[in-house]
């Protein structure tokens, strides 16, 4: 089991900058060797990947965000990050951290329980 914890939501205003962190937990499990990623959703819309990083240290993200958001994580900490600036009115939603590790099973998905980003114009 895989537990993931965000934090660091909140209102702010056209321009501002808020730093997302999700810290993890279970057994065994490691940010290091697992890929991370930051999604997003709005009331109506389907859930977006904002971000990842990979467990090499490789980052993409969606376009819309190019630029202006940075994924980085803390091994240490274990805990993934999202510094988002220039933060715009349409970044407003729901962040989620997600992480997956394969099993006999297959696939599993873990998610943390969301943090509200509000940027207001």
């Amino acid at each position: 089991q895989v537990q993931l914890v965000e934090s660091g939501g909140g209102l702010v205003q056209a321009g501002g900058s808020l730093r997302l962190s999700c810290a993890a937990s279970g057994s065994q499990f490691s940010i290091s060797i697992n890929t991370m990623g930051w999604y997003r959703q709005v009331p109506g819309n389907q859930r977006e990947l904002v971000a990842r990083i990979t467990s090499g240290g490789m980052t993409d993200y969606v376009d819309s965000v190019k630029g202006r958001f940075t994924i980085s994580r803390d091994s240490a900490k274990n805990t993934v990050y999202l510094q988002m600036n220039s933060l715009k009115p349409e970044d407003t939603a729901v962040y989620y951290c997600n992480t997956y590790i394969f099993t006999p099973r297959g696939r599993s998905d873990y998610w943390g329980q969301g943090t509200q980003v509000t940027v207001s114009s």
